[in-house]
């Protein structure tokens, strides 16, 4: 049996912890009495992902099997999560490769024909070849991209979108999909956002409709607006959802030692610590962040749950949960958050302060079952460089967003009231996404307001190693140490505060009890 989470009490005998900062580590000896939060061990894999696979798709929850869905003359389109879940890239081959394979091998055996592949991608950045051939192996890539069976979605194309519902509650989807007398949608799930109905508006939408989800408004509204666009989609779309559960083994080797308690390293972990830690500390910033992108996870499946899209998504949230919650006992006056490099947003790329803040604010701090492991009011430290670094390439509206929106203001408000329409119409940023490899013009507006939650809830946020210029533009303060941080927040939270490191990655969903 795997070891579940559980949480330290930081005294005299515990060594020196693992803090991630960005493409670096560091080892931080946090004060006596610290909470250190320590995710569980991965759950058991499945013996046989074929297996599983097939026994997924022929006993599915709330649906017919997938055989019987299947006829000749029919439109079939799969759709497929893009190459940002989950992070890190997982090794080849992706699951959603296989799952994809066995659905197209049953299709040619009941005669289907019309079949077209599309990765929904949202307001993410267009897929390369070379990452559309990862996710799905060579010979699906080779069966239907040169015929154009196999496409990125375009959120912005008008002439291949599709309204279904009507009036104010007006969602748009691919037209391919609306058209469609069934559709496949493969998913991983690695976190509890998201999936379901609401990941093929999210995937597969205008956007508009995305907008209504994840912009201010949907944020606001606690889910309101995604639930309607998921009923919505799932009322006028045929869906047969197939979901695999990933385990939290982010760590491959020889990086495996890194998901160890610190007081189990060997003596040869601690001699690879010292080797990795010399050859970060002599590598330039990029030659880091290639050499922490090279390494995938060495993820596992611990279930594949398919049929319709609700009831998939809950037994995919309660397996994600049996791998990642960790319940701990109240809340903390400060929280402690190592950030690393890798983001969603992120991959083959440069990790810019907006992403890097998301990451810790959003994704990290906001893992939680409703309560926020750091009480209102409380104070957050994280450990991040935050160099003022952008990809041109695939974020020139955080570009902009960082440069303009956030030296006038950071309110999320005043932002959206202000700057959210320029940015949603322009037609630079529009091209750049459809014609190459650029995310959307509003990715970062939903980035930004999503991580509106711990700005609100927190009294102050600090970075520990971080480049002052950049917290400051966004409202944050930096740091050179945790004693300098604890110092920082003494002021709001008291010279004793109550302190709780969330040790992680692997991923963590706090219980606060």
């Amino acid at each position: 049996m795997a070891r579940p989470g559980f949480v330290l009490e930081v005294d005299d005998r515990t060594p020196p912890l693992v803090v991630h900062e960005g493409a670096g580590y560091r080892l931080e000896k946090f004060p006596l009495g610290t909470q250190v939060v320590y995710p569980a061990e991965p759950l058991q894999a499945v013996e046989d992902l074929s297996e599983t696979i097939a026994e997924a798709l022929d006993q599915p929850t709330d649906s017919a099997p997938l055989d019987q869905l299947l006829r000749p003359g029919m439109k079939l389109t799969i759709a497929f999560d893009d190459i940002s879940a989950p992070m890190p890239r997982m090794r080849r081959p992706d699951i959603r490769g296989r799952i994809i394979e066995a659905v197209l091998t049953r299709a040619a055996k009941a005669g289907v024909d019309d079949v077209a592949l599309i990765s929904a991608i949202g307001l993410n950045r267009r897929h390369t070849e070379a990452e559309l051939q990862q996710i799905l192996g060579e010979r699906v890539f080779r069966s239907f991209y040169a015929d154009g069976l196999l496409t990125n979605h375009d959120a912005e194309d008008a002439d291949h979108l599709r309204a279904v519902g009507g009036e104010a509650d007006e969602v748009a989807l691919n037209a391919r999909v609306v058209d469609s007398d069934l559709l496949i949608f493969v998913h991983v799930a690695s976190d509890t956002r998201e999936g379901g109905a609401v990941s093929v508006a999210t995937g597969l939408g205008s956007a508009a409709t995305i907008g209504q989800i994840r912009g201010l408004p949907g944020l606001v509204s606690t889910g309101a607006a995604a639930q309607r666009a998921g009923e919505l989609v799932g009322a006028s779309v045929p869906i047969f959802s197939v979901e695999a559960v990933l385990d939290n083994h982010v760590f491959a080797a020889p990086l495996e030692f890194l998901g160890k308690r610190e007081w189990e390293w060997s003596v040869r972990d601690q001699v690879t610590w010292l080797g990795l830690r010399r050859a970060l500390a002599i590598s330039p910033s990029k030659a880091r962040q290639r050499l922490v992108d090279a390494v995938p996870a060495g993820y596992a499946v611990i279930g594949v749950n398919a049929g319709a899209p609700s009831a998939v998504r809950a037994k995919s949230t309660a397996l994600v949960l049996s791998q990642q919650l960790v319940e701990v006992q109240g809340q903390a006056d400060v929280g402690v958050i190592g950030v690393p490099h890798q983001t969603p947003y992120s991959l083959d790329s440069v990790t810019n302060p907006i992403l890097a803040a998301w990451s810790g604010l959003g994704a990290a701090f906001g893992a939680h079952t409703g309560k926020p492991f750091v009480r209102e009011g409380g104070a957050l430290v994280l450990y991040h460089p935050m160099p003022i670094e952008f990809s041109p390439l695939h974020h020139p509206s955080y570009v902009d967003f960082f440069a303009d929106v956030l030296t006038t203001t950071t309110d999320p408000l005043q932002i959206q009231e202000k700057f959210e329409a320029k940015f949603a119409t322009d037609p630079w940023y529009s091209h750049l996404y459809r014609t190459s490899n650029a995310f959307h013009g509003m990715h970062p507006f939903h980035t930004w307001y999503q991580i509106a939650a711990a700005r609100s809830h927190c009294s102050d946020i600090v970075w520990v190693g971080a480049d002052r210029r950049s917290v400051e533009r966004m409202g944050f303060r930096a740091a050179s140490t945790l004693a300098d941080a604890l110092e920082i927040v003494s002021s709001t939270v008291g010279r004793s505060p109550s302190i709780r490191y969330l040790h992680n990655p692997p991923q963590i969903i706090a219980d606060v009890r």
